[in-house]
């Protein structure tokens, strides 16, 4: 996409969802690093329907730890990967009392120190709970900034650098969630809803796979 394009994507964007954010349900950071390293492989509605009683019973790192992993488990047992994300939580609860006083690190280091924190959970909480201008790239925003040509790559790492190259400064800091929640809800995966989309006009994906038309494939 020319630079003119990318802006116009993101105004779009921007006009129809002026204040986008994160669907998991949060009331601090803690509850968001939480939230977060749930979700892997699982639904924000799955992680939502568990943390509310995983919270109240350990709203802190520190009732985190005395809840243990077994409680822990008690708690996310319907949530993908239960067994190693209750001891992930606990250990990364442990490191957070012993070498951050019981708060939620704001450098991406420090993140990703953590047990079951990786370099997409520290973009999201960094962006989310701190405000950075952070692109976290899930399986969502590498297939929309593929398919679209808004930033083409061959892994989530390429991906995030030509994205933090490509988006304009104004719209960095909600880039994340404008197109994680464009790629959820409208540019899915087996059949993007291109007749709903408020930017199809701009995208480099063939009409024609979407069955409303035709249109050149992007370059290669």
């Amino acid at each position: 996409m020319t630079p003119e394009t990318v802006r116009e994507l993101f105004r779009r964007l921007e006009e129809a969802n002026p204040a986008p954010t994160t669907e998991l349900a949060y009331a601090n950071p803690f509850e968001l690093l939480v939230a977060v390293i749930l979700s892997a492989q699982a639904t924000d509605r799955s992680v939502n329907a568990a943390t509310p009683d995983l919270f109240a019973a350990a709203p802190t790192p520190a009732a985190m730890v005395d809840l243990g992993v077994e409680g822990v488990r008690g708690h996310i047992r319907t949530i993908g990967l239960f067994n190693s994300k209750a001891r992930n939580l606990v250990r990364a609860c442990e490191v957070l009392i012993a070498e951050h006083g019981g708060e939620v690190p704001r450098t991406r280091d420090a993140l990703e120190a953590l047990p079951g924190v990786g370099r997409k959970t520290a973009n999201v909480v960094l962006n989310t709970a701190f405000g950075e201008e952070t692109i976290a790239v899930d399986t969502h925003i590498y297939r929309v900034s593929n398919r679209t040509g808004l930033a083409p790559g061959r892994n989530v790492r390429e991906v995030e650098d030509r994205l933090l190259e490509t988006v304009p400064g104004k719209y960095r800091r909600h880039a994340h969630h404008w197109l994680i929640l464009h790629g959820r809800y409208t540019c899915i995966a087996r059949r993007p809803r291109c007749g709903e989309c408020t930017v199809s006009d701009l995208c480099a994906w063939p009409r024609d796979r979407a069955g409303i038309g035709s249109r050149p494939p992007p370059p290669v």
